[in-house]
């Protein structure tokens, strides 16, 4: 197996994703303008993609498994390149909402296949390395992304955003479906593949797209909560009696995963509500346009490589336990920084710490998660751990929101607390001796229905 390749399709996918979500935030007050739209029908130009790709990411990852996931990540590639082109060519909002989640379904097949291909390509005590190059590349698209979404906007329109997706879409995306699946072994055949278990899909679906609507519209949907409980109930009833459930219980019955998914969701819901609550002290309280108000943050982007970088090491020497509850506890201070801050240079060292945690947790838990995951199934884990860094945005910015009248920072002492709640959560990860042998199966790790994946 090529594993630069496949390596760089992982970072490619992961790259453009996260670029066309921030860049698109830079779009937004020009695509307002030009096509005379709503606040309310902008807004939805975000929230069309996030319910769509929350809903199916899951879903796609078993597509992954049962098919390949070099063939899936291939086809979301490109598929997320020519809703980017329909969207560039729209006539009318209309047409972007109704693109956007055509992209957002695309994205989800992208999406956990940069994860499945890499247990597939490394062995699993070798994942931390990839998975850093992976986040610190995320990082930097995240500071890039309002840079070059603002010369595109200025000097070509909004349109040009989305655009620039086609070139990487066809550079991975081609190989991707044109090269065969690799692997040593013949593909199983159709009854020894895992099962799609639509039923379950379809409960996910409703249940994921029901919270992430219920949260991000204005005000709270009530009934969209309600819904998306109810179609959890269900699923949860569904699973337990399903001869092939979709969420396998080695993928989500393990202690450990568990706590690594509820700890993606509260930092990532904690750094995300931050980062909202941010654009007003920089812009309201401290007077600084959107340009100064994107290098004060820049030290975010910094450290979030640099802290990725790190991490394989840390993970090495101390273990996932204590490498993540650190790194949370820096991402808490830089919270708690934040929320008194008076000047740029405070400022600047309350994102550096963000910076620094969240991009030491979300390498660590990644790599819990879909290292104990058996390559069957790492389409599944790439999924899991993807809908927790969809769902605790959407969970942190509507808090936010909320608690906006409040002011930001009593605001932000609330998100510094909902950050704190992965620090217990944090103890039930391995330690060092977990993390630098083969893991041998672990006392709450259920009984594998397969034998031992290949490494």
């Amino acid at each position: 197996m090529n594993r630069p390749w496949t390596l760089a399709s992982s970072v490619a996918g992961a790259v453009v994703v996260a670029l066309d979500g921030t860049a698109l935030t830079v779009a937004q007050p020009s695509l307002h303008r030009e096509l005379h739209a709503t606040f309310a029908e902008v807004q939805w130009t975000s929230t069309a993609y996030l319910v769509a790709v929350a809903s199916l990411l899951v879903f796609a990852g078993r597509l992954g498994d049962r098919y390949g996931q070099r063939r899936v990540f291939g086809l979301g590639m490109l598929g997320f390149g020519a809703a980017s082109v329909g969207i560039g060519l729209a006539p009318g909002v209309g047409w972007v909402i109704g693109l956007r989640a055509v992209q957002g379904v695309f994205g989800a097949l992208l999406q956990p296949a940069t994860l499945g291909m890499l247990r597939a390509a490394y062995p699993a005590d070798r994942l931390a390395s990839p998975l850093a190059v992976r986040t610190g590349a995320i990082g930097l698209a995240a500071a890039a992304g309002p840079l070059v979404g603002g010369a595109l906007v200025t000097g070509l329109g909004w349109r040009a955003v989305f655009f620039v997706n086609v070139l990487p879409a066809l550079a991975f995306g081609l190989p991707a479906l044109l090269r065969p699946e690799p692997g040593p072994a013949p593909a199983p055949t159709p009854s020894a593949r895992p099962s799609l278990d639509l039923p379950g899909a379809a409960l996910l679906a409703v249940a994921l797209a029901g919270l992430v609507y219920a949260v991000t519209a204005r005000p709270v949907s009530g009934a969209g909560l309600a819904l998306s409980l109810l179609a959890a109930a269900l699923l949860v009833r569904h699973e337990r009696r399903a001869a092939s459930p979709l969420l396998p219980p080695e993928v989500i019955g393990s202690r450990a995963v568990g706590a690594a998914l509820g700890i993606l969701v509260a930092v990532s819901a904690s750094l995300f509500g931050t980062l909202f609550l941010a654009t007003y002290v920089l812009q309201r309280r401290l007077g600084l346009d959107p340009f100064h108000s994107a290098l004060c943050s820049l030290p975010l982007a910094v450290l979030m490589v640099l802290s990725a970088a790190l991490c394989p090491a840390l993970l090495h020497r101390y273990g996932a336990r204590l490498t993540t509850a650190g790194a949370t506890a820096l991402l808490v201070l830089g919270v708690l920084v934040l929320s008194g801050a008076t000047v740029p240079v405070a400022l600047g060292c309350g994102f550096a710490l963000l910076g620094a945690g969240f991009g030491t947790v979300m390498v660590a838990a990644t790599q819990v998660i879909v290292r104990r995951a058996e390559v069957t199934v790492a389409g599944v884990a790439g999924g899991v751990q993807q809908t927790a860094l969809n769902v605790g945005p959407a969970v942190g910015v509507a808090g936010a929101t909320a608690l906006l009248a409040a002011g930001t920072g009593p605001a932000l002492l609330a998100l510094a607390a909902v950050a704190a709640l992965a620090l217990p959560a944090a103890r039930a990860l391995p330690g060092p001796t977990a993390i630098t042998t083969p893991r041998a199966p672990a006392p709450d790790d259920p009984v594998p229905a397969s034998g031992p994946a290949a490494r």
